[in-house]
């Protein structure tokens, strides 16, 4: 009997041995396996821009050989433009110990850094303006711990350039942004630097919440020739009220993006986000095979805009776009669609 025994506890210590060499566990991704890797992902506010950037983002992932609901599970969640929620739900991911969080916008790629920090899972980000301004890369635009993805960083001379040409009498210009977005901030200086250059007089006016846009847009208006707007993720969520307050007082505003010019904006130096998304989606690939460490993979950025017109906006205001800027143009749009439910 005690034979017996012996050779039962040596055939169920080789079996487990064997259990425990055929994993084929990836080390970049917590010890799962690839048919069982989940990921947060993290979007900030409910607008076409972020959206565009989930989309590419998924997009990429597939390109790579991940696919929702094959070998990837994701949990994405909406903070709504809500700083509170944003925490509670990267606080969440980290307590479902999920594999890698993506994070859609700066004030969440903040908190999933904040919530992520010594735990080992990555953070990848996209559509954040100034990573270094917002404490997640050095001035070198390496990571300051795992976190990396790529920066929708705005090209401002490019759009003053565009603003100038297309209203050459023009002298004053305004921007609303939310006085606690990291990326607002940043882009308010560059443009205080550029503006003159381009015989501007800047103009601002900061929000806190969404609640401040009506009262904020009126005065502003009452200010300026011109308005451009920021990669500032609550002011864009409130984009068509600025809009109808502003063509209600013939003031042109410039968008940041293709689809802002869609909806009502006059023109935009812009990115195009589904294309971010992907190259977002490459690096996370890259992560999760465990082909490269999140906290040493510099931030991305893209480098070239992208000229986008609406034609229809042009009429409305009387402006006349001159032949040259028509033939640079990626796209000219010939109606104003209408905003997305969840804009207003």
């Amino acid at each position: 009997m005690k034979k017996f025994k012996a050779l039962v506890s040596l055939f169920l210590v080789s079996l487990l041995g064997l259990t425990a060499c055929s994993g084929g566990a990836s080390p970049s991704t917590g010890g799962k396996e690839k048919e069982d890797l989940t990921i947060g992902i993290l979007q900030f506010a409910q607008h076409p821009s972020l959206d565009n950037c989930r989309e590419g983002l998924i997009k990429g992932l597939e390109e790579a050989g991940y696919v929702e609901g094959e070998n990837l599970t994701i949990d994405y969640q909406n903070a709504q433009a809500d700083m509170g929620i944003s925490s509670q739900i990267a606080s969440s991911f980290v307590s479902s110990n999920y594999d890698m969080i993506v994070a859609i916008a700066t004030p969440a790629a903040m908190s999933a850094f904040n919530a992520a920090m010594d735990t080992g899972i990555p953070v990848v980000y996209t559509a954040v303006t100034d990573p270094v301004a917002a404490q997640l890369a050095t001035e070198e635009g390496q990571p300051l711990g795992l976190a990396t993805g790529t920066s929708d960083t705005l090209p401002v001379e490019a759009q003053l350039k565009l603003m100038r040409q297309v209203l050459p009498e023009a002298k004053t210009l305004g921007i609303l942004h939310t006085s606690s977005e990291a990326n607002s901030d940043s882009m308010i200086e560059v443009y205080k630097d550029l503006a003159p250059k381009y015989d501007f007089e800047l103009v601002t006016e900061s929000i806190n919440t969404t609640a401040d846009i009506p009262l904020a847009t009126d005065n502003i208006l009452g200010k300026v020739d011109v308005m451009t707007n920021l990669l500032d993720n609550t002011v864009v969520n409130s984009l068509p009220t600025i809009l109808d307050k502003a063509k209600a007082k013939g003031v042109p505003i410039f968008g940041s993006e293709i689809e802002q010019v869609k909806i009502g904006c006059l023109a935009a130096e812009g990115i195009e986000y589904v294309s971010l998304g992907q190259q977002t989606g490459a690096m996370a690939a890259k992560i999760l095979k465990g082909e490269a460490q999140a906290d040493q993979m510099p931030f991305e950025i893209i480098t070239e805009p992208n000229l986008y017109l609406n034609q229809a906006v042009a009429d409305q205001l009387g402006l006349q776009l001159d032949q040259a800027l028509l033939d640079q143009a990626s796209e000219i749009f010939s109606q104003i669609e209408a905003a997305p439910q969840g804009e207003n």
